[in-house]
């Protein structure tokens, strides 16, 4: 369909600092635009402080006591050095479950964020 392009998947975090502190400080990613509320990562991904979107498209700002992850979203990265990655990123947050092979042959392990979002970290295919 012309004129409508994909451009970026943007998450819900309740704490900016810790947010761009795990994608960026453990996960490597850069910063492409910092707007405070609002945080472009080069490889595409937007962070957001849930409070300020929801302002901005609902009108409010209440969070109530939930995390934004629902178990119904993964953010996918992938490592080189599957093994490296993992004993880098396993001490600092709540792991799902360690290196498994996928029934499809990748290696992967997975993660919750800050905010409960589910980070999938794999050796490339």
């Amino acid at each position: 369909m012309p004129g409508i392009r994909f451009v970026n998947a943007l998450v819900f975090v309740a704490d900016m600092k810790k947010a761009v502190s795990l994608y960026c400080g453990l996960l490597g990613q850069e910063v492409a635009q910092d707007h405070g509320d609002f945080v472009q990562l080069e490889n595409g991904l937007a962070l957001h402080t849930g409070t300020a979107l929801q302002r901005t498209i609902f009108g409010d700002g209440e969070t109530g006591t939930d995390r934004y992850g629902r178990r119904n979203l993964v953010l996918y990265f992938d490592a080189e050095d599957l093994d490296a990655a993992y004993e880098r990123v396993a001490p600092h947050v709540t792991m799902i479950h360690p290196i498994e092979a996928q029934s499809w042959g990748q290696r992967v392990f997975r993660f919750y964020d800050h905010d409960g979002h589910i980070v999938e970290v794999g050796e490339p295919q």
